[in-house]
């Protein structure tokens, strides 16, 4: 007689009795759950799984669909997969597939060693649907490391390889589909059936892969032009080959061999670069009176407004900030969200009408009483401090609106100058594991809230889905009318920011729900070769979060 084990099942709301050695897919038919499009994976004892996973004692388990943000990671990997195969199976092992940059809802995919990646699209799309109704499985193999850096090294996959040698692991699992290798960093699916909608088209000079929405699961996601960001990123990218650093195994070896205060200065001039060419270019159009800065969270807003600020004053220019969080409406007119709170992140949360006549004021030349809100109270009082622009003084606004129209709906256009700044993470994993960009400003948000506000990394992980909701209302929708873009990450900077995030992320507990996000987090952190900040410079944006900036917050 086979032993059962007990399986605690969040959707259920039950504990069910399960033969010992079932697998998570067993156990998802058994309690007959009946997702839509199935389950993806699972959290077990609050670590997400594959469905390949398989039980010997009791567990608490969650499954996961498409509609959540790791259910859709699985389908996403699983996705690169069936891509990176069809690629060797149309193109041959002589085409490099690289998985680049999250752009207009979709992935760029690039082709390295071919001319017209355009025309291919409909023969790898064809190749990827025949793959899905093949229902083949994937494989999960486990194996000695040095076994697995052979295998990625003879089909040509260096990037594997050297981030695989870096991690120092004694085994590896990796998976198969059919006769081709590849690896991820998290689980994938069963089988390629699974893989119920999606679509490969034409894009720029590569190609786009395209997802199902999570937030209407059978529809793709909808395409956004989205050119300015594309370029920031091809920008970008052609730096990172520039310095021959691209992907994470590339920036290990690199530090190991005594490169990383190379790469950090090289990476901060850069930046610096960019900062004194907009500053330049507002010193050289003088109609240019009110510079408006937005950007997510944890972009690094402030430093680089200080940091243009710098700028802008070496070309003649007196930069004068106007804190649009002094601006808000008395709380009583506050707007209310979906569950009646106050939605403070809302744009009529802002008295535009007051700011946009102050700004038209201070360019007219004339003086005025700048508010103060009063947090404590919720209530917007005058302040007694009185503002007037000289002829070279320009107004700096940093704020979540500042790119909304609405914010200075009645300022000249020609006045504007609009910036967006945000972590735009551009070195991979290796070619076919992009990093999310939000995963970067997550990690600043947990090193900076702990260091400056107490704030524990379960509490910043809790609060980051919140957060990023307000984003995608308030502030995605108006990046492309920005006049330039600026991209606060830098090259090395996960290995700067790993030795201070490691040790917040390990104090999640396990039997709290944040505990997958911050476990995923530690896993993928685990790749990176740790780097000192004593190189790093005090004017630098990651200072802002790591701490011994030389400006005042």
């Amino acid at each position: 007689m086979s032993k059962n084990i007990t399986i605690r099942c969040k959707n259920t709301g039950r504990s069910h009795r399960v033969p010992i050695g079932f697998t998570l897919e067993e156990v998802y038919e058994m309690l007959d759950l009946h997702f839509p499009h199935g389950a993806t994976s699972a959290k077990v004892n609050n670590k997400v799984e594959g469905l390949h996973f398989m039980f010997f004692n009791d567990k608490d388990v969650e499954f996961l669909d498409i509609t959540s943000s790791s259910g859709l990671r699985t389908y996403t990997r699983s996705l690169f997969f069936v891509l990176y195969k069809a690629v060797r199976d149309v193109l041959g092992p002589n085409v490099r597939l690289r998985i680049d940059t999250p752009v207009s809802n979709g992935y760029y995919c690039r082709l390295a060693g071919l001319d017209n990646a355009a025309g291919v699209a409909p023969k790898l799309k064809a190749r990827m649907d025949e793959m899905v109704r093949e229902d083949l499985p994937f494989h999960r193999i486990t194996c000695p490391t040095d076994e697995a850096v052979a295998r990625f090294r003879a089909d040509g996959l260096e990037s594997k390889a050297q981030l695989l040698e870096g991690l120092g692991a004694l085994y590896t699992t990796y998976y198969t589909l059919g006769d081709t290798a590849d690896y991820f960093y998290g689980s994938l699916l069963i089988r390629t059936s699974q893989l119920y909608l999606f679509d490969l088209v034409p894009f720029g000079d590569g190609l786009l892969l395209r997802l199902p929405d999570p937030k209407h699961p059978d529809a793709l996601r909808p395409m956004v032009e989205q050119p300015k960001m594309f370029g920031v990123f091809k920008e970008q990218h052609r730096w990172n080959e520039i310095l021959g650093v691209t992907t994470v195994g590339e920036l290990n070896e690199a530090c190991r061999r005594g490169y990383a205060n190379q790469l950090i200065n090289v990476s901060e001039a850069l930046q610096e670069k960019k900062i004194a060419r907009m500053a330049d270019h507002i010193a050289a159009h003088r109609e240019l009176r009110v510079i408006l800065i937005a950007g997510p969270s944890s972009s690094g807003k402030t430093t680089f407004s200080k940091r243009l600020s710098v700028q802008l004053l070496a070309c003649g220019l007196r930069p004068v900030p106007l804190s649009t969080d002094d601006y808000f409406v008395d709380r009583v007119k506050t707007p209310l969200d979906e569950q009646g709170e106050y939605d403070f992140e809302h744009i009529d949360a802002m008295d535009t009408q007051l700011l946009t006549a102050q700004i038209n004021a201070l360019l007219r030349g004339e003086e005025v009483e700048t508010p103060r809100y009063n947090f404590e109270k919720g209530v917007s009082e005058m302040s007694g401090q009185k503002l007037q622009l000289k002829p070279d003084d320009v107004l700096i606004l940093e704020g979540i609106h500042a790119l909304n129209p609405k914010l200075t709906e009645g300022v000249a256009e020609n006045s504007k100058f609009r910036i967006y700044a945000s972590a735009l993470t551009t070195i991979l994993l290796d070619d076919h594991n992009y990093i999310p960009t939000t995963d970067n400003r997550l990690l600043r948000r947990i090193v900076r809230d702990f260091k400056y506000r107490a704030r524990s990394a379960q509490e910043t992980i809790r609060q980051w889905p919140s957060v990023r909701r307000g984003e995608e209302r308030w502030i995605f929708p108006f990046q492309e009318q920005a006049d330039e873009m600026m991209n606060t990450a830098l090259l090395f900077e996960l290995a700067a920011l790993r030795e201070q995030a490691l040790p917040l992320l390990e104090q999640v507990p396990e039997n709290a729900p944040e505990y997958s996000e911050a476990y995923r987090l530690r896993k993928f952190l685990s790749y990176v070769r740790p780097i000192s900040i004593h190189g790093l410079p005090p004017t630098s944006l990651l200072r802002e979060f790591l701490g011994g900036s030389t400006f005042n917050y």
